[in-house]
């Protein structure tokens, strides 16, 4: 912000602090600000593992912002910028992976993921690694490409070129008088008049708020809110305050050389580890191994013998042991006498030409994608870009049960097609507390039916895409829910007959509604450790997910037949995804829970969700019964790196917890 700026801008504190609030709604495990400062030549950082709004009321960040504001007062502009982050890699009780990310001699942060970080730092063995965080390797090679004569744009488009996955970066140089920001999904809005000013954001309902506001005076009437978009990049010159555009991509004209101006000194201050939280294990792909943990592994059980003597129905292969499971004369079970197949096949170009006609003309985003990050979702936007030709925007819920792998898996999808991506993170510390004080309350006296609570907390999905819905005023939302996951055993165990007419998979009829609700709440009359501060936020969530209303919803799968083989192949060959470590299977490999609440229900009841799935699977004609028991017989292997992995993060004894589950009386003994 430039210093004539001043009588029509008199709030950069307040817009300051309220874009910070605004921010944290995207990660909450730690936060940074950068301050250019002109009268100390210095460039001041601050950051720490704590949220936005601690870090504002922190000293030295007040102490910082007062001198900035001394220097705007003077006559030296203002340049500022700050990040909330969720991690992914790197610690963030380590200072140097918290944003912004300080690297040869430039201060920069970054939303998404690089995916290909590992594999840069070997192509390029000039560029040295310090650190864990994946941004790292983005200044790195930018000061790599600057060292070699390049203009910034020039570097960045070059730096571009290398990177995997997806970034909106913003980066301020400690030896040049300009600004970078890049997106290659264009997850980056701005105000400018391009003389006095620009305000940046992820998310353009941040800078809806403050010209509703009137933050910037008489001149806000002047002001359009404006979208970089994927592919392309602005410098900014901070004395003259014009911004300059460029595509990233490295074939285009390249510009002249920047001229050098007199060096910022860069000074770090942190907040080092005040939650007093502990280090966790991120991937456990990279940090879990069960050949050197065999002691660990060799305690979950796989009683495959006792449960292959379960009866089982003669079509599908659900066990004797599922709930409200009743055989005919012939062996075959109620679930597969009651089941329909549903004709998607004929719905398909019905349903493209419906998309054809809510495409936007002004080139804007067409419709709203949740994006887990799974196989399904994966294909469905697939889909909806290469055949349907929409623009989507991707939305993820992070409630901290999101794998670092689903991370990675989503920004290879957003980064190749320059999908921009709402992260919505949750308190994720808080969330992973209440899972633990509800697993703990479990174990104290086991329920079948009780285990859903566990994953209440994702339910709060359905309140924040709604509000997603009114921010963006994009109403269509298409959603990858796959019919065949229909998983009627879990509300099963807590009382309610199966609905075989059900209109979604998730769906509850009133009466079952309350019959789950007097379950619900019986169970914890008996057992009141789940009278605990996590019940309110369970209550919202299971309000969220039951009576949120749905607009303008609709499932890619009620109208595209879903084949495992093409969607697979699909998204391997296109995207190059990613498996998981602990099994062949490419279903809930996403979800940081599935492992544990299946390692419950195939040790205590001899099945797991896969069982269904596979059973559905049979229904519909896609593969056979010894098919699917041979699929199962794999599948429900104890996956031990995911579980030791959501043990840890939970901040539990995986003996102490495997070994109660263990001594649980099995249904089928």
């Amino acid at each position: 912000m430039r210093s004539d700026s001043q009588k029509k801008h008199p709030f950069i504190r307040k817009s300051l602090l309220e874009l910070a609030r605004e921010s944290e709604s995207r990660g909450k495990d730690s936060s940074g600000f950068a301050l250019r400062d002109p009268l100390t030549k210095q460039i001041r950082v601050i950051k720490g593992d704590i949220a936005a709004t601690q870090l504002v009321n922190q000293p030295s960040f007040v102490d910082m912002l007062s001198h900035g504001l001394d220097a705007y007062k003077k006559g030296m502009g203002f340049c500022g910028f700050g990040h909330a982050r969720l991690v992914t890699n790197g610690t963030q009780l380590h200072a140097e992976n918290n944003q912004p990310v300080i690297k040869d001699n430039i201060v920069m942060i970054h939303n998404g993921i690089i995916v290909n970080h590992d594999a840069i730092w070997e192509k390029f063995p000039q560029i040295k690694r310090e650190y864990t965080i994946d941004t790292e390797v983005i200044p790195a090679l930018l000061r790599h490409f600057l060292d070699q004569g390049f203009s910034l744009s020039t570097s960045m488009k070059r730096t571009a070129a290398e990177l995997q996955g997806t970034f909106s970066i913003a980066a301020l140089l400690a030896d040049q008088n300009k600004f970078l920001f890049a997106t290659n999904n264009g997850s980056f809005y701005y105000l400018t008049d391009h003389q006095q000013f620009f305000v940046f954001a992820s998310e353009e309902s941040h800078l809806k708020k403050q010209l509703h506001a009137n933050r910037w005076g008489s001149v806000a009437n002047d002001l359009t809110i404006q979208h970089l978009q994927s592919g392309t990049g602005i410098t900014l010159d901070l004395d003259e305050m014009k911004s300059t555009l460029f595509t990233l991509d490295p074939e285009e004209k390249t510009d002249a050389l920047d001229s050098h101006c007199t060096s910022f000194e860069i000074r770090l201050d942190t907040i080092e580890n005040t939650s007093n939280r502990k280090d966790v294990v991120i991937d456990p792909a990279k940090f879990i191994n069960r050949k050197k943990e065999q002691s660990l592994f060799q305690l979950l059980e796989n009683n495959q013998e006792k449960i292959a003597s379960l009866k089982r129905c003669t079509k599908c292969i659900l066990p004797e042991t599922f709930p409200f499971i009743s055989f005919d004369t012939a062996g075959i079970c109620n679930y597969c006498r009651n089941y329909i197949v549903k004709d998607r096949r004929s719905k398909e170009a019905a349903f493209l030409e419906f998309l054809n006609s809510q495409k936007r003309k002004d080139g804007k985003m067409d419709c709203i994608v949740p994006f887990s990050g799974g196989r399904d979702s994966t294909y469905a936007m697939h889909y909806l870009v290469n055949v349907a030709g929409m623009r989507p925007l991707a939305y993820t819920y992070d409630w901290g049960m999101v794998t670092d792998l689903a991370r990675r898996n989503i920004a290879r999808v957003c980064g190749k097609h320059g999908i921009e991506h709402v992260i919505v993170a949750a308190d994720i510390w808080k969330k992973r507390a209440y899972i633990r004080k509800n697993i703990i309350a479990w174990l104290k006296r086991p329920e079948l039916g009780m285990i859903p609570l566990f994953m209440s907390g994702d339910k709060s999905f359905h309140f924040y895409l709604r509000k997603l819905q009114k921010q963006t005023g994009i109403d269509l939302n298409i959603w990858g829910e796959n019919y065949l996951e229909k998983t009627d055993f879990k509300t099963g165990f807590g009382g309610v007959k199966p609905e075989f007419d059900k209109k979604t998979i998730y769906s509850l009829s009133l009466s079952n509604s309350l019959q789950l609700a007097c379950y619900l709440s019986a169970s914890m009359i008996k057992n009141p450790a789940y009278f605990n501060d996590s019940l309110f936020d369970n209550l919202k969530a299971q309000f969220s997910r039951f009576f949120q209303k749905k607009v303008a919803y609709y499932n890619f799968y009620d109208f595209h037949v879903w084949d495992e083989k093409t969607i697979v192949d699909t998204i391997v060959s296109e995207y190059d995804w990613e498996f998981a470590v602990d099994t062949d299977s490419s279903w809930r490999i996403g979800d940081g829970t599935s492992a544990f609440y299946n390692y419950i229900y195939q040790t205590v009841a001899g099945f797991s969700e896969n069982d269904t799935f596979r059973s559905n699977q049979i229904r519909e004609g896609m593969i056979t019964r010894e098919q699917a028991l041979a699929l199962v017989n794999k599948e429900n292997n104890p996956r031990y790196e995911t579980l030791r992995w959501y043990l840890e993060i939970v901040d539990l004894d995986f003996t102490e917890v495997i070994t109660k589950i263990n001594a649980i009386p099995k249904l089928y003994h």
